[in-house]
């Protein structure tokens, strides 16, 4: 049986702070539509960083990375695929 340790503790609380961090953007972007001011390459590039960080805790069986990635790439997914819709209707 797996115990954890102190630090399995901290990534906890590290993911939970990274994560819970970018929650109050997403919201307003969800809510607002208004994508004005995202950059797509920027997002682009966090949105397969985010990715690649979840393959990577996968690859370790890191739950910490694993679940505060899989729950950020949803959010940033989300925001990019607005980005990109909303930016074309706009042309």
């Amino acid at each position: 049986m797996h115990v954890p340790h102190f630090t399995d503790g901290l990534g906890y609380l590290a993911a939970t702070l990274t994560t819970l961090s970018f929650l109050p953007q997403a919201w307003m972007t969800f809510r607002t539509r208004n994508v004005s001011g995202i950059s797509l390459a920027m997002y682009s590039v966090f949105t397969l960083g985010v990715l690649l960080w979840l393959i990577y805790g996968l690859m370790l069986e890191a739950w910490p990375l694993i679940l505060a990635n899989l729950v950020t790439l949803l959010l940033a997914s989300g925001i990019l695929v607005m980005k990109i819709v909303l930016d074309r209707r706009a042309r």
